[in-house]
């Protein structure tokens, strides 16, 4: 039986820029790999999975697409005595896909119940070639991310070339200057070819290419191993010492005679290299006596895969969708997904998708880790679970977490808690971040007249300063594994008194004109689930150096009682508000504690956290790095000069209005959102977020619009006042190196081990797609760097 539809108008091969999802399921992490395989839609390019749960099928229904091409792929056997392939030139290619594996493919027709249409009919053959041949979703994203880290530069694109000819294959085989043929550098203004520096990994370099680059005055080079059909390549300008991107590549090759249609790629890069390099910051995987730490498999215990310094992510999320408000929000494996037309594009769809991976152990599965040498047994392994598409949709638009650096994982999370928020709230009850949430209650006292004010904030984490004092005894001549902290250890309990206890700022007192003040802040409500931020950075030279200071936690059960705040005690009188006076802006208090406690002067903070919305002391920090020329940077910041449109002059932007009500924010709340923040949506949005009980401005009409009664009064506060408030260890985040934007991330949570039920809660080590038991946590919790607590 033909099928009509192979010669529909409709089909077109999939453009360069459309994702194509041919590795996994969007609404599940099905897969290629799995005996039913998946279905690519070959009308808008869709992935769903022909098993079981037959999302290819729940696709065609919404959709009526008809048809689809189903891939199977299946590991080729690997035969452990032929030799590996030696790399003599340039031309022989890197281990393919196809050397790999053995892929199946069979086009599908819903519409007239074909399981298998004539691939040579219509348009079939072009359209097959085109979804095997495209760039995968997962690939294509990379490619965009890591392209937003280069640019060109004056010298890629002003780049005088000698007089042109073809290079001997034979001088393309090895550096001019020395008989290494790897990690070759071709100077793109003479032809010359040299070896690049060292690196990691042990690829070996002389730095020929530098030296010539110095001899001769050029700037420009490719790394020839790293050149892509596909026009990627290492481009390197020597003048700027930083990589760089070459736009015109392809002439710039073929002035040399090299045809970057026929290369392939027979390196790693070095952005491969640096991912490397970030992982070799490992975390112990075997015990005290040398063995390998015990794999784990089952339910809530899948790996994460690492796509390119995603261990941020990896490390966040696993601890998240340990604790129950997230997997009573997104785990329903009884349940269907949500219905949408681009589940790729839905966060809803994208968190049910990741909690069905992690939570549901049908991923946790052993494979087996075939080692080079036939002697050393094979070690059962999980093959880890992509999480690409969530990685994409999370990190959308946004500056940074777009890209494929290494993120700060503790800024990753308050952008995950926002991000939640804001996609539950045409139904807020349902957001899992309430349970991080509590109010923290601020105290203003005159030092002069003693009366005092007030103020309450909604938060969802807490950062606590750390005091570094150095140990006396301290040998930094030691190897590392001998001389231990250049610090002394803390307390947990010393760090939560500093938090609390009051500081001394100015502030003009609206009784007296004093301006001599102490400001402290408690907790008026306990979390379920409470997350701490250590602030172990001390600010040299203006950039964030991470120290290594240990913090004593332990797993026993710590009370946050006596930090409950008091409120307004008897004899004591409340401050007047200066309503004649200049609108006033109050910071947030954790936020600015973590700036001054980086050496920021207090004016620049404030300026700071008000241009940014008052969210986070990172997002902050990055507005600083950025304005540090600012020529009134130094000065107090006057709101009442940044004020945005008000009322009187035609009122807020109703385009942003509208974009603030399609997010659920109220309309007062969305004016007044956009009148503190300038009129900038972004900020207004985080400013909504940290002021959750400010009701908003009503306008001229307030009295008719405004509900009875006290409204914030009314209103549920977030967490609980109930004494004892007992706390105990859940889950750390922790970090191996000198930056937090370099090194590895992994997290130690506390579960039930599969067979081991009656022991209570071990720790489990989850180390991207590694998932073991144990490992070294006593060590690992004394320098965690975001420790979640969860109240008993």
């Amino acid at each position: 039986m033909s099928c009509p539809h192979v010669n529909d108008p409709s089909l077109r091969p999939p453009r360069p820029t459309q994702s194509v999802y041919r590795e996994d399921c969007t609404q599940c992490f099905d897969s290629i790999d799995d005996p039913a395989g998946l279905d690519v839609c070959l009308s808008c390019f869709n992935g769903g999975c022909a098993g079981e749960r037959n999302h290819s099928k729940l696709h065609n229904s919404s959709s009526s697409h008809p048809l689809v091409l189903n891939i199977k792929r299946t590991r080729k056997q690997v035969q452990r005595d032929e030799p590996p392939q030696k790399l003599t030139k340039l031309a022989i290619a890197a281990e393919t896909e196809e050397d790999r594996y053995d892929t199946k493919t069979e086009v599908r027709c819903y519409a007239c119940q074909l399981q298998s249409v004539d691939p040579t009919s219509g348009k079939i053959p072009e359209m097959v070639n085109g979804v095997l041949k495209a760039m995968t979703f997962a690939r294509s994203e990379e490619v965009k991310a890591w392209e937003q880290e280069f640019t060109p530069c004056e010298h890629t694109l002003c780049l005088e070339q000698q007089d042109a000819r073809q290079i001997p294959s034979g001088d393309l085989g090895h550096c001019s200057m020395c008989d290494l043929r790897e990690n070759l550098w071709l100077c793109l203004e003479c032809g010359n070819l040299g070896c690049g520096r060292a690196q990691f990994g042990g690829v070996g370099g002389n730095s020929h290419g530098l030296a010539h680059a110095t001899q001769a005055g050029h700037g420009v080079a490719v790394k020839l191993g790293s050149i892509t059909p596909e026009g990627n390549a290492d481009i390197y300008c020597y003048k700027c010492d930083e990589e760089r991107v070459d736009p015109d590549l392809a002439k710039h090759l073929a002035h040399w005679g090299i045809n970057i249609a026929e290369r392939e790629k027979t390196e790693k890069s070095l952005m491969e290299m640096q991912v490397e390099q970030n992982l070799k910051w490992d975390f112990s995987m075997t015990t005290e006596d040398g063995k390998e730490l015990q794999p784990l498999f089952g339910n809530g215990l899948t790996g994460l895969k690492n796509i390119g310094n995603s261990c941020y992510l990896a490390s966040s999320v696993q601890c998240l969708f340990s604790l129950p408000e997230f997997q009573q929000r997104y785990y329903h494996p009884n349940e269907g997904p949500p219905s949408t037309s681009a589940p790729a594009e839905d966060i809803e769809t994208q968190l049910r998708k990741l909690a069905d991976g992690l939570l549901s152990g049908r991923y946790s599965t052993a494979e087996m880790e075939i080692h080079a040498n036939p002697e050393t047994p094979e070690v059962p392994h999980q093959k880890g679970l992509s999480p690409a598409m969530f990685k994409h949709l999370i990190g959308r638009n946004h500056e940074e977490f777009s890209t494929m650096r290494q993120q700060d994982a503790f800024e990753f999370l308050l952008h995950l808690f926002k991000n939640i928020s804001i996609s539950n709230r045409p139904n807020p009850a349902q957001d899992p971040v309430n349970a991080f949430k509590f109010v923290m209650e601020d105290r203003l006292q005159c030092l002069t007249c003693k009366r005092v004010r007030y103020r309450t904030d909604v938060q969802d984490n807490i950062s606590i300063p750390v005091p570094a004092r150095r140990k006396a005894a301290f040998d930094p001549s030691k190897p590392d594994n001998e001389r231990g902290s250049e610090y002394e250890p803390v307390s947990l309990k010393e760090c939560l008194d500093i938090f609390t206890t009051p500081t001394q700022v100015d502030y003009n007192c609206s009784a007296c004109g004093s301006k001599s003040f102490s400001k402290s802040f408690k907790f008026k409500t306990f979390p379920t689930n409470l997350v701490i931020n250590p602030l172990r950075f001390a600010h040299i030279n203006w950039v964030p150096t991470k120290l290594d200071i240990p913090l004593e936690v332990n797993d026993e059960p710590f009370d946050l009682s006596p930090y409950k705040a008091t409120g307004l005690q008897p004899g004591e009188e409340e401050l007047p508000e200066d309503t004649a006076a200049a609108p006033q802006f109050a910071p947030n208090e954790a936020a600015m504690a973590q700036l001054t406690g980086m050496g920021f002067p207090e004016p620049r903070c404030i300026r700071a956290l008000h241009a940014t919305g008052n969210a986070d002391g990172e997002t902050a920090m990055n507005w600083l790095f950025q304005h540090m020329e600012d020529p009134d940077i130094d000065e107090p910041l006057d709101i009442s000069s940044l004020s945005a449109p008000s009322a009187a002059t035609g009122g807020p932007d109703p385009e942003k209005m509208a974009m603030l009500d399609a997010m659920g924010i109220s309309a007062p709340q969305a004016r007044k959102a956009l009148k503190e923040c300038n009129g900038d949506v972004e900020r207004a949005v985080d400013w909504v977020f940290s002021h959750p009980d400010d009701q908003g401005d009503f306008g001229d009409d307030a009295a008719a619009t405004a509900p009875p009664g006290d409204v914030a009064a009314s209103r549920e506060i977030p967490g609980s006042e109930e004494l004892p408030a007992k706390f105990e260890l859940q889950s750390i985040v922790c970090h191996k190196g000198a930056s937090i934007h370099a090194g590895h991330y992994v997290a130690f949570i506390r579960k039930e081990v599969p067979g081991e039920e009656g022991q209570g809660k071990q720790w489990v080590l989850f180390n991207d797609e590694k998932v073991v038991k144990g490992g070294e946590v006593e060590e690992m919790k004394r320098f965690a760097y975001v420790y979640f607590f969860r109240r008993i």
